[in-house]
């Protein structure tokens, strides 16, 4: 049984440009919750860093970009909000993407750690080099 204070986390990088966004969220909600680790157990937070960058290279497939939107309620009366992705994706890559991975995390407290290991960046430039990160091949 692995337990949470000998876990080893190692970083990984991910290129997202001329991928789908959501394989891309899928790979990174994979490895943020430690399930490419043969030492894996669920009620254990054992997951990996994860570093996104080109971000705004992703790509939506179909008509997602004009038929798909992103909406949320302010809390108050009549105030449900909504932006279309073609908007999200040329303004906040990086929003879309974190929006992907977090769906895909489990709702509960080891999601929420998990999801704080991602670093989305929408260039190519990152500022995590200290940390050594290897490409993650996938």
């Amino acid at each position: 049984m692995p337990k949470a204070e000998t876990v080893e986390r190692k970083w990984y990088i991910l290129d997202a440009a001329g991928k789908p966004l959501g394989r891309v969220a899928a790979k990174a909600a994979h490895i943020l919750r430690g399930k490419h680790k043969p030492t894996y157990a669920p009620h254990c937070d054992c997951g990996d860093h994860v570093i996104i960058i080109n971000c705004a290279k992703a790509v939506l497939t179909g008509n997602k970009l004009e038929n798909k939107y992103y909406r949320w309620h302010t809390g108050y009366i009549g105030g449900l909000k909504e932006v279309q992705y073609s908007k999200l994706m040329s303004e906040k890559p990086e929003k879309a993407m974190q929006l992907a991975i977090e769906g895909m995390l489990p709702n509960n407290t080891l999601g929420r750690k998990a999801a704080t290991r991602m670093r989305l960046y929408a260039g190519a430039e990152h500022k995590n080099g200290a940390q050594k990160p290897e490409e993650f091949k996938y």
